[in-house]
C-alpha cells in the first residue's frame, strides 16, 4: 500500500516554494536561460529576442506545471525568477561569441541536462507538498517541469525538439522523478538527501547520454514509414 508520510508542507499556503527548493528553483531558471539564448546563437537574434528565449525557456515548463496545479504561477509570487532568467539572458547574448559553434551546442545540451534535473526533482517536491494526485502526479509534474521550457525553447528557435529524438532525454528525469517520490514516501526525514541524489541521477544519466550518444533502443522507438497516407 503507497504510505502517504508527507512532512510538514515546504510549500507555502500561496504556492511559493521555500527552503531548498527556492535556491534550487533559481539554479534552475538560470540555467535554462542560458540554453535558450544558446539555442539562437549565431543566427542574428537581438538582444530582445534573447531575453523573450531566455525567460520563456526558463519558466515555461514551471507555468504549466503551475497552471495544470491550479496554483498561482511561481514568478508571479517571486518575481526573484524573471530577474535571474533575465540577468541569465543578457549575460549570455554577449559571452555567446565566446563558444564555438561545437561549443555552444554541448553547452546547451550539458545545461539542459542539469536544469532538467533540477526542475525535475523541483516540480515533483512540489506537487507532493501539495498532495496532488499522489503518487503518480508529482513524477508527471516533475517530468513536465523539466521538458517543458526546453520544448517552448526548441519550438520557438525552430529546431528539432530534444524530446522527439532518440537521445535518452525525458527518460532519466522520469526515472529520476520515480525515485525521488518513493524517497519522499519512505525516508522523508532524509528529503534534502534524496533530492541531491535524484538530481545526481538524473544529471550524470543526461551527462553520459550526452557524451556516448546513448540513444533509446529500436525495441522502443517507432518505425519511421516514408509513405503518407495518400501513398
Amino acid at each position: 500500500m503507497w504510505r502517504d508520510r508527507r512532512r510538514p508542507s515546504r510549500v507555502l499556503p500561496g504556492g511559493e516554494v521555500e527552503g531548498y527548493g527556492y535556491w534550487i528553483g533559481l539554479l534552475a531558471t538560470f540555467a535554462f536561460a542560458v540554453t535558450g539564448v544558446l539555442a539562437v546563437a549565431g543566427r542574428g537574434v537581438d538582444l530582445f529576442g534573447s531575453m523573450v528565449l531566455g525567460i520563456a525557456t526558463a519558466v515555461g515548463g514551471g507555468t504549466l506545471r503551475d497552471v495544470m496545479l491550479d496554483v498561482p504561477v511561481f514568478w508571479s509570487l517571486d518575481p526573484s525568477y524573471l530577474w535571474v532568467a533575465l540577468t541569465a539572458s543578457v549575460a549570455s547574448h554577449f559571452l555567446r561569441s565566446r563558444f564555438s559553434r561545437r561549443g555552444v551546442y554541448n553547452t546547451m545540451l550539458y545545461l539542459d541536462g542539469l536544469g532538467a534535473a533540477l526542475f525535475g526533482v523541483l516540480g515533483a517536491a512540489k506537487t507532493w507538498d501539495l498532495g496532488f494526485g499522489l503518487p503518480l502526479a508529482p513524477v508527471a509534474m516533475g517530468v513536465l517541469t523539466a521538458i517543458g521550457g526546453g520544448l517552448i525553447r526548441d519550438v520557438l528557435a525552430g529546431r528539432p525538439t530534444l524530446v522527439m529524438s532518440r537521445q535518452l532525454y525525458a527518460v532519466p528525469v522520469m526515472l529520476g522523478c520515480i525515485l525521488y517520490v518513493l524517497a519522499l514516501s519512505w525516508l522523508p526525514e532524509h528529503r534534502l538527501a534524496g533530492a541531491i541524489a535524484c538530481i545526481a541521477f538524473i544529471f550524470l544519466s543526461r551527462a553520459a547520454a550526452i557524451k556516448w550518444e546513448l540513444r533509446m533502443p529500436d525495441l522502443l522507438m517507432t518505425r519511421a514509414d516514408d509513405t503518407g497516407p495518400d501513398s
